[in-house]
């Protein structure tokens, strides 16, 4: 190789592009040179550096003499940001500085991309300083550097990018730039929008484009969340068309960013027409889709298009298992859930906190508590999540007082309890009682821990004075509420009225919900129960009209159960099941064996207008019944029946439901729509307090 193109290459390093024809260089040089120079050997360094080779780079460094110049010590600094070696990157601008050789405008965006790595906010300044004190404060790149390390720092120490006043450090640095390119519009829009300030992110945007500047993808994908924030569906859809006519719409971030933006305001239809539409699609968009379907109820639609995410050949992450497996916890659909269990241990995600705590919640919602605690048991870390889905399941199941015993235990490892973890608390008092405690747990959050009560705690605490047989006391709680009471807690009361037979305060009752909410059907129907059992029946009559009148429809009871992988679904006295003849039969020999047991049906419940033995044959083939008895005639003896029903269990099924579980000596549990009931030997989880 001759001098002169050896030359050629130091004018025009960017002609070295593969590590080998850098060390052909290196060699030629040594033919050509026996003793290089320092500069020839900076700027053979500065070469490797930016090929990222360290373990070269680093040998050439130690070769030279010292003090070695700025652009070996800025090689090595940026070589070792580029592996990760931030420690090593910055002990190096240390030493730089401690050899009196003077960072210049390319040592410094290293250095401050390290300080932010590292999560030194004070090292950080202490940069900023130097860079102001070198005079390159208005390097544009320099400037974008420090933006970038005041947006994850400040953020981390302060939970507040943005203060209100004084400005941030970020909004300074932005104000004081000369010259402005997109990357810098878009760190500090995207650390307004990061912390609330969506008009500010928005405003922003606008004078983007008034300063010549256009969106890129990285803008876009910022701002869509913040209409989403704001469900203003409609500025996102200018956003998006301003992504159709600038070819955005095909870069899978923004198709991704469009699909979350669709989900959150409840658009379903749009964000899966957006996936459809994607040519290609990463992880990111298979679990914008599949979280937007199970955020929105559509859970059957989720595990639909995660079987599809598979068949693609998309290797799920673990934000895909925790999008996913809430849908298996809602549809109680336990064979699944064990499925995607499985599909985590092989796949190595047994160990992520976020995918375990959803197991936690997926097992205890899928009736199978042992189950959830053995899996929270073997968590080496619990965050607030885990803790709280324990301490729900054993609420959900009636064991009050290990959930009282896990909520203790949390606040010893000095983990603060949250909104959530005290209406966890709060739900494991209702189901079994516990006024006294109830009390405490709601004090201490309100003034122990300025936590200020929700919709969920009231409702709580309601829920357990009315079944407590504190009628009064739960209407005054009520009524002293601190924010506007709703029709759903109203409704805890209106129940209770129905099992304490309080006609009157009822009447009261509904009048409250009616003015707050309605169109609450349920209320109406409970009055008319109400009514009926009094036997009011001019009363009752004038609810069914009014119903009537309104184009109102009880909700029918409905109850489902998963046999040999399939959801048997049952409404009361339906007879389109296949197996329907053999589920009477198998009716007819239980309530012969719960009759010798001492079994008398309670046609109380049944407040039709009808014959006894219609009322009979009416309890008989509630929709649970008919789940539990297809169950027994489907399974192996000594299988574990799971059904799930839309509506509480009636007093009357609660019963038989203890005395089959005697007579076929299995277990059965049933979910209504507040709580699992364990049935075992003539027993029952909730000790028939529900």
């Amino acid at each position: 190789m001759s001098c002169s193109m050896l030359k050629t290459l130091f004018g025009n390093p960017s002609t070295i592009k593969t590590q080998s024809q850098a060390k052909q260089l290196h060699a030629q040089i040594l033919k050509t040179t026996p003793s290089p120079s320092p500069p020839d050997l900076s700027f053979l360094l500065s070469l490797y550096s930016n090929l990222n080779l360290l373990r070269p780079s680093l040998a050439l460094f130690n070769s030279l003499p010292f003090p070695p110049t700025r652009i070996a010590w800025k090689s090595l600094i940026r070589c070792y940001a580029s592996h990760g070696l931030f420690h090593h990157s910055l002990s190096c601008f240390i030493a730089m500085k401690a050899y009196n050789v003077s960072p210049d405008r390319h040592v410094f965006p290293s250095v401050l991309k390290c300080s932010a790595s590292i999560g030194d906010l004070r090292f950080g300044q202490a940069v900023h300083a130097n860079v102001v004190r070198s005079g390159v404060g208005v390097d544009l790149y320099t400037c974008n550097a420090l933006m970038n390390m005041y947006a994850k720092l400040e953020r981390l120490h302060a939970h507040q990018l943005f203060d209100k006043s004084p400005r941030s450090s970020v909004k300074k640095v932005f104000d004081t730039m000369p010259r402005r390119d997109v990357v810098s519009w878009n760190t500090v829009i995207a650390g307004e929008a990061q912390n609330g300030m969506y008009e500010e992110a928005l405003a922003r945007v606008r004078e983007m484009g008034s300063a010549g500047l256009k969106p890129d993808g990285f803008t876009l994908s910022t701002v869509l969340p913040v209409f989403a924030e704001y469900v203003q569906v409609v500025k996102g859809k200018e956003i998006h068309a301003y992504a159709v006519r600038h070819g955005f719409d095909a870069d899978v971030f923004i198709g991704s960013s469009l699909i979350d933006m669709y989900a959150n305001c409840t658009r379903m239809e749009d964000s899966l027409r957006v996936f459809d539409l994607l040519h290609q699609r990463d992880s990111i968009s298979w679990n914008s889709i599949i979280g937007g379907c199970v955020q929105n109820g559509m859970f059957d639609q989720g595990l639909v298009l995660f079987r599809c995410m598979l068949r693609a050949k998309t290797k799920p992450t673990d934000v895909s298992f925790s999008s996913i497996i809430p849908a298996c916890a809602h549809l109680t659909t336990l064979h699944l859930g064990k499925q995607l269990h499985g599909y985590i241990i092989r796949g190595g995600f047994e160990d992520n906190i976020y995918v375990t705590s959803s197991l936690v919640d997926m097992y205890a919602k899928c009736g199978n508590i042992k189950m959830a605690r053995w899996i929270f048991d073997k968590m080496e870390h619990h965050d607030m999540v885990s803790w709280t889905a324990m301490t729900m399941g054993y609420a959900l199941h009636g064991h009050a007082h290990d959930a009282i015993s896990l909520f203790e235990q949390m606040k010893g490892e000095a983990v603060k309890p949250n909104y959530v973890a005290f209406m966890a608390v709060l739900t494991a008092c209702n189901h079994a009682g516990l006024v006294d405690e109830a009390w405490k747990y709601y004090n201490s959050m309100t003034k122990e821990y300025g936590i200020p009560p929700g919709i969920e705690h009231y409702a709580a605490v309601a829920d357990l004075l009315g079944r407590a047989g504190r009628l009064d006391q739960a209407y005054s709680f009520i009524s002293n509420m601190h924010i506007e009471s709703t029709g759903s807690v109203w409704s805890t009361l209106l129940a209770a009225c129905r099992v304490h037979k309080n006609v009157e305060l009822a009447a009261k009752v509904a009048e409250k919900i009616f003015a707050v909410d309605p169109g609450n059907i349920g209320a109406y129907v409970t009055l008319f129960n109400i009514y009926s059992a009094a036997k009011k029946w001019r009363e009752a009559a004038e609810m069914r009209i009014l119903m009537r009148d309104k184009g109102m429809k009880k909700k029918p009871a409905c109850s489902w159960i998963e046999v040999k992988n399939k959801v048997h679904a049952f409404v009361a006295g339906d007879e389109s099941h296949p197996h329907y003849d053999e589920i009477t039969k198998a009716l007819e020999v239980l309530l012969e064996q719960m009759e010798q047991e001492g079994y008398v049906p309670n046609t109380n419940e049944v407040l039709q207008d009808v014959e006894e033995e219609q009322k009979k044959y009416l309890l008989c083939h509630h929709s649970e019944r008919l789940a539990i008895a297809f169950g027994i005639i489907s399974t192996p003896a000594g299988t574990t029946i799971r059904v799930t029903k839309n509506l509480r269990v009636c007093v009357d099924c609660h019963t038989a439901t203890k005395l089959i579980s005697k007579i076929v000596r299995r277990e059965i549990i049933v979910r209504d729509n507040s709580r699992f009931h364990h049935f075992k030997g003539g027993e029952c989880s909730c000790g028939d307090y529900w």
